[in-house]
């Protein structure tokens, strides 16, 4: 092996490792962090039957994209993170990103219905029917950070979810 192949293999190796430390997926260039964002008010939306109390902190949540989340995140990596999000394949970028947006749509709407007010089995009900919602979006997200082949949601789902009756 030459000396320049020698020093390339180095230099991917080493990049490598600098991913799997930041829990950046060396195959996608995608962090499992920006799922901590969704799985922060999908845990509340557990809680909220038992613990009305949470309902302010959930009140609270703002949606970010994966740039945003990144920008404001206190991690030693966040450049890296961004790096790689921005030489990931197109197509994962753009799966993510759909999957955050149905998610965000989901917990907006929810939030909405929360400020009205409801009675507390209604609002069991609701943060039920969300979360209905949500586990099967930030599983596929999950599937698309992680660069599962099958991670990629039609559209069509994705709408039947947030459009279904209550």
């Amino acid at each position: 092996m030459a000396y320049h192949d020698r020093m390339e293999a180095a230099a991917r190796t080493e990049h490598r490792a600098r991913l799997l430390e930041a829990n950046i997926n060396p195959a996608t260039g995608l962090a499992t962090d920006y799922l901590n964002h969704f799985n922060e008010a999908i845990m509340l939306l557990e809680m909220v039957a038992d613990c009305p109390d949470v309902i302010e902190e959930l009140l609270a949540w703002r949606p970010m994209s994966y740039r945003e989340h990144f920008a404001q995140a206190h991690l030693k990596s966040r450049e890296l993170a961004l790096a790689a999000y921005n030489a990931a394949d197109p197509r994962l970028r753009e799966s993510l990103d759909s999957l955050s947006s149905a998610m965000t749509a989901v917990l907006l709407a929810t939030r909405g219905a929360l400020r009205a007010g409801l009675p507390a089995q209604a609002t069991g009900a609701l943060a039920l029917r969300a979360l209905t919602c949500l586990k099967p979006l930030i599983a596929r997200a999950g599937a698309v950070v992680n660069g599962e082949t099958a991670a990629s949601v039609p559209q069509t789902v994705v709408d039947d979810l947030i459009n279904a009756p209550a």
